[in-house]
């Protein structure tokens, strides 16, 4: 069902307008409008023009909370005010910004070894005091690298000529790390050949001590102790979080409310002049909220509320706030994926809920694999909230008594015998016709029957909007309702062996409404005595409308025999049970119980899942085509009422 919206005005002064954010509108569902949008004929109407006071602390707090171990298990505690809050957050940010500069200051000597072991790593193969290798006064040393081919070059064709000595370091796949040594009477030759094949000059500063080896340990160790002083703090800063955690995230959830509350000034509205100063707040509530808030405000001599009555001339439509009992409201997921109703609009979740379990149960009829589809959907459906699984549990409930209807326990048929018929078997003789399957047969009754009252639906829909056309005149109207029911009657008794009413009797049955939908444009403009200028000639009329008549009887036909589907599912999800007890020998009478088990699972998951989408297709193709729109917007509200 459709909660009923009421459009509410709220004002008083100014500097009160958080009060009643706090007080009251925390605590009930208000959808807010923009008033400047919504009271375009008050005068002197301002936005507000405001920074949010809550906005800086808030984001300390929400950091902090993020720091401490599971914030969501820790219990707040509700004793602090707001002076209490601003100083707990003033005090926490000075202790945390204390353990930063100190982490800071090692994270730079960090950041510095780290700096000089990435220059000393490419050459810890090499063996000699790095002390001693850079200070040598008669032998010039370079480190460097260059690339593997040129490496090679130099190692076969000009390192015995040259007077140097080439010291390897790492290898990568294209480059060769090293050092060479050489006099300094040849150094400035060397370095020219070396130039030419690419080497890469690499400083190593005068800073090492012992091998490479040795230093880059070294340094390994001083990152290590480094890091382990930085644990340490945050270890620390954690424990000093850690020790006012209730506090903290009292702090983050009363800021996050005063924050959002503050916000709703985006929506209000100031109205200044010489003598007062206020602000106007106005938006969507329910009828039962409204009464609330207005009996709980109705001693404030602050806060003025004015209930609006006509609201469709002067505010536009209500938004949508759909409210069903709790079977059926994981049904109004299918709803929201058409689209949600129009406030006077009729709400399809409980004949969605009733339909799309009932046909589900008979494409899909099989005890065991009922149970399981209504325990596991249960199940998730408890733990983790999703409507699909709720949606699952319940056609689960009508799987089950179909497979009693059927007789069928994960396939076996011999265990249980129908209470009703078997889909693959039993046939039913029609007139005309000859043998059917008697599931066939009794899926187009009831598709027949579900378009009888989807029209019924539509005319209801219609009369709630005063549309006269498609209440009287449409193809799903009062009109077209006489016509199918006509049509369905006629097929009834013909098929069961009754006599049809006279020739003369089914050209007005059948004539009338097919007139009245052919002309029923031209009828309303005249009750309506409204004149509409003629776009068409009478001649493009009456061809445009045979046609128009001539799709719309084709439709009606189509949409009933899609219900054959039903049928359809029924007998082929006997049928292949059939094939997996086949292939696990069960007709042999030493099954494979490793085949049925995997068979029966494979049927409920790909079978049930393509099941879902054929019943899902007839909800929206053959009932919500006929009577929905699902033209509403949804109920968006600014503040969540308090369960607490």
């Amino acid at each position: 069902m459709i909660v009923k919206m009421k459009f509410v005005n709220i004002s008083g002064p100014r500097d009160d307008i958080d009060r009643v954010m706090d007080l009251y509108l925390s605590r009930y569902e208000i959808q807010l409008e923009s008033a400047l949008s919504e009271l375009k004929t008050v005068e002197n109407l301002r936005p507000f023009v405001e920074i949010n006071p809550y906005r800086d602390a808030l984001l300390k707090a929400q950091q902090y909370v993020g720091l401490l171990h599971e914030p969501e298990a820790v219990r707040p505690d509700p004793s602090m005010g707001l002076d209490e809050i601003f100083e707990l957050i003033r005090e926490t940010n000075e202790k945390y910004l204390t353990f930063q500069s100190r982490k800071d200051v090692l994270k730079r000597q960090q950041e510095e070894l780290q700096a000089k072991q990435k220059v000393i790593e490419p050459f810890r193969p090499m063996e000699g005091d790095l002390g001693r290798l850079l200070s040598f006064r008669y032998i010039t040393c370079r480190f460097g690298k260059l690339p593997v081919e040129q490496y090679q070059k130099l190692e076969r064709y000009l390192l015995s000529d040259l007077g140097a000595i080439f010291v390897k370091g790492q290898q990568t796949e294209s480059e060769v790390y090293g050092a060479y040594f050489v006099s300094p009477g040849e150094a400035q030759k060397v370095e020219a050949v070396l130039r030419s094949l690419h080497f890469e000059r690499i400083e190593v500063p005068n800073q090492y001590s012992g091998t490479p080896e040795q230093a880059c340990q070294e340094m390994a160790k001083q990152v290590f102790d480094l890091q382990k002083q930085m644990d340490d703090i945050d270890r620390e800063a954690a424990e000093a979080l850690a020790k006012n955690a209730p506090r903290l995230v009292a702090a983050r959830n009363r800021l996050e409310e005063l924050a959002h509350n503050f916000d709703a000034r985006k929506m209000a509205a100031r109205v200044e002049d010489k003598k007062e100063d206020y602000y106007i707040l106005c938006g969507w509530m329910a009828d039962d909220d409204v009464e609330k808030f207005m009996e709980e405000a109705k001693d404030d001599d602050k806060v003025f509320i004015v209930v609006e009555d006509d609201h469709d001339s002067y505010f536009g439509e209500p938004p949508t706030k759909l409210d069903n009992p709790k079977v059926f409201r994981p049904f109004e997921m299918f709803v929201r994926m058409y689209g949600l109703p129009a406030h006077g609009e009729i709400d399809p979740t409980v004949f969605v809920g009733i339909t799309y379990s009932f046909i589900f149960g008979v494409m899909f009829g099989d005890v065991g694999q009922g149970l399981l589809l209504v325990i596991g959907g249960a199940l998730i459906y408890h733990f983790k909230k999703a409507a699909l699984a709720g949606i699952i549990a319940t056609a689960g409930i009508f799987s089950t008594i179909f497979g009693f209807m059927f007789g069928s326990i994960f396939g076996f048929e011999d265990i249980i015998e129908p209470l009703w018929l078997r889909p693959i078997d039993h046939m039913t003789t029609l007139p005309f016709v000859g043998k059917l399957n008697t599931v066939f047969i009794v899926s187009v009754a009831f598709g027949m029957g579900i378009i009888l009252i989807a029209m019924v639906l539509h005319i209801v829909n219609g009369l709630r909007e005063h549309d006269i056309q498609a209440t009287w005149f449409d193809a799903n109207g009062v009109a077209g309702l006489v016509f199918y029911g006509s049509a369905v009657a006629v097929i009834v008794l013909f098929m069961t062996g009754h006599a049809v009413p006279a020739g003369v009797v089914l050209a007005v049955m059948f004539g009338a409404p097919l007139l009245l939908i052919l002309f029923g444009r031209p009828l309303t403009n005249r009750i309506r005595k409204r004149k509409e200028k003629e776009k068409e000639s009478k001649v493009m009329f009456l061809v445009e409308g045979f046609f128009e008549l001539f799709e719309t009887l084709l439709s009606y036909f189509s949409n009933t025999l899609s219900f054959v589907r039903i049928g359809a599912f029924a007998v082929s999800h006997a049928a292949m049970m059939e094939v997996v007890l086949m292939l696990a020998g069960a007709e042999e009478g030493s099954p494979n119980w490793a085949v049925i088990v995997f068979g029966n699972l494979f049927v409920c998951l790909m079978e049930g899942l393509v099941v879902g989408i054929q019943v899902l297709r007839l909800e929206y193709y053959e009932m919500f085509s006929r009577f929905y729109k699902g033209s509403g917007r949804a109920f968006d509200p600014y503040t969540k009422k308090n369960k607490s």
